[in-house]
């Protein structure tokens, strides 16, 4: 099922989905890079705790990115941000504790764009917080381990946007980073664009399609 609904209209969706005792939900968004994901990710989770502090929390999926030297040793520099260089294991037994772990915090990697590395422990999950919102490119592709994460969500969304928005986006992201306009073109129509269409084909998978401008 694919709209184009208001941020109230997804608010209400997420607080209708249901959690059974002890658990909390957890909210996942997919989408091809550049479609924004974290901006979706960042509205619904603000609302979601206005005048609630600490009812929800935004926990990303990239903070699972293996470190660069790591992707050095394993020879995947060139594509950085392809399925494989992602801890999803790590990932998928994350996402299922924040379901079930509500009596201790739970510390969540982050990612530092400035440095372009995952940032262990950067985000707390404290017992009170209810809703997890979750978003990465690959949470819906059935290939192991990503199916053992989508099992932790209650829920998954597609974000639909026009690749020449994403692309847009994206290389204006990458210059902003630090690279030059011809490296960040080649690197969004080379690397990028091999994950969207990887992410494309799990977009049938998802519970609801969320067209954005």
């Amino acid at each position: 099922m694919e709209s184009r609904p208001a941020l109230a209209e997804l608010v209400a969706r997420v607080q209708g989905l249901r959690a059974d005792p002890g658990e909390r939900v957890i909210l996942g968004i997919v989408g091809a890079p550049g479609a924004g994901k974290s901006t979706l990710a960042r509205a619904v989770t603000a609302a979601l705790i206005a005048g609630r502090p600490g009812r929800a929390q935004q926990v990303p999926m990239d903070g699972f990115h293996l470190a660069d030297v790591q992707l050095e040793r394993l020879g995947l520099s060139r594509v950085k941000g392809a399925p494989q260089t992602f801890d999803g294991d790590g990932y998928a037994v994350l996402l299922d504790r924040l379901r079930r772990d509500r009596v201790r915090s739970v510390y969540a990697p982050d990612f530092e764009r400035d440095l372009e590395q995952p940032l262990a422990g950067a985000i707390a999950v404290d017992p009170e917080v209810e809703i997890v919102v979750t978003e990465g490119n690959y949470l819906l592709l059935d290939a192991q381990p990503w199916p053992a994460a989508r099992a932790a969500c209650h829920e998954v969304w597609y974000v639909v946007v026009p690749d020449a928005v994403r692309h847009r986006r994206l290389i204006e992201r990458h210059i902003q980073f630090g690279k030059s306009p011809d490296a960040a073109r080649e690197w969004v129509l080379r690397n990028d664009e091999a994950n969207a269409a990887l992410v494309v084909t799990s977009a049938g998978r998802a519970d609801l399609q969320v067209e954005l401008a």
